[in-house]
């Protein structure tokens, strides 16, 4: 409840680079760019909330209220898009923090993103858990005309009251199902993530969410393994045991049981599934999920030929 009660600040910052080239192998992108850094959506998994510290501020509710606004992010995205040696790949709107949490719908930095990726026909990836993405349909299917974006909607739940304790501030479950349809509805390619699923917690739902998400038209859907990377732990830890002490302890064991004996977990092509007993039950659920209610599905590869004829068009007006 605190959470909420907390005043949000933004400041803007004018960042030199935008777009992040991903040298992790099991991320499944190679760019990400974030428009905002810190999160009002206060997902208290949130695997970002490490990154704050760099910019001086907490992980805990600075992260969630102290929001900085890169103001020249669309400027710095077709700056780097224009150069000639760029080669044009899939930049994922964001690697670390809601591109459409509530700051978006004032700032608007990710819409002024979209229109430039749409200028110069460049692939274009969203992950988000707010149904704002719908205020932006109209270049969504401007982009989607020529295949180049993909929708990735967060569920991490099918309850409310889940929901709230985990991501106070975000859309509620309906509203996302109803966001997933809407955009399927207009030949929109959306994928959801199941991220991250938490023994205990979300980890019976997965069949049952496979069901719903594929129902209201999603093509895919991916999970990644909660893991508490930093400073992550002891926020994760304080939470539950505030707000679910009856299975607290037995949570934080099931966690540390995915991740060899901890709470963190960095090791490619380990820290996103986990191992073990428990992580290798709910991997072989996942793939059960997706042979039952995907079988015929897939979401499509993104177009990247059409960016290098129209980078040089517009470099021929200047």
């Amino acid at each position: 409840e605190n959470v909420l009660k907390v005043k949000t600040t933004y400041k803007e910052v004018h960042p030199k680079t935008i777009v992040n080239k991903i040298t992790s192998p099991d991320v499944g992108m190679e760019y990400s760019m974030n428009p905002y850094q810190g999160c009002e959506h206060g997902c208290i998994y949130c695997y970002a909330r490490n990154t704050h510290e760099y910019w001086g501020y907490g992980p805990g509710l600075d992260f969630e209220s102290r929001i900085l606004i890169k103001r020249n992010a669309a400027r710095l995205l077709e700056a780097q898009i224009r150069k000639k040696s760029w080669q044009a790949r899939p930049i994922v709107l964001s690697g670390n923090t809601d591109c459409y949490q509530p700051a978006e719908k004032k700032f608007k930095i990710t819409r002024e993103c979209l229109e430039v990726f749409l200028k110069y026909r460049h692939p274009v990836g969203i992950i988000t858990k707010n149904a704002l993405v719908l205020r932006d349909l109209d270049l969504l299917k401007a982009l989607n005309k020529h295949g180049l974006v993909a929708v990735h909607i967060s569920i991490t739940s099918l309850s409310e009251k889940t929901r709230r304790l985990l991501e106070p501030r975000t859309a509620t479950i309906q509203r996302r199902l109803n966001t997933v349809q809407t955009l399927s509805r207009h030949g929109i390619p959306v994928n959801v993530m199941m991220a991250p699923i938490i023994p205990s917690i979300n980890s019976h739902e997965i069949l049952n969410m496979a069901k719903a998400v594929s129902e209201a038209g999603a093509l895919s859907m991916g999970h990644t393994m909660v893991r508490l990377n930093g400073a992550i732990g002891h926020i994760f830890y304080d939470w539950i045991k505030k707000n679910m002490p009856d299975r607290a302890n037995k949570v934080m064991r099931q966690i540390e049981s995915c991740h060899g004996g901890n709470l963190n977990d960095s090791r490619f092509g380990i820290r996103m599934r986990g191992e073990g007993k428990i992580a290798n039950q709910i991997n072989d659920l996942i793939k059960l999920s997706k042979k039952k209610y995907f079988k015929d599905k897939k979401l499509p590869k993104l177009n990247t030929e059409l960016h290098a004829n129209y980078k040089d068009d517009q470099l021929k007006l200047f």
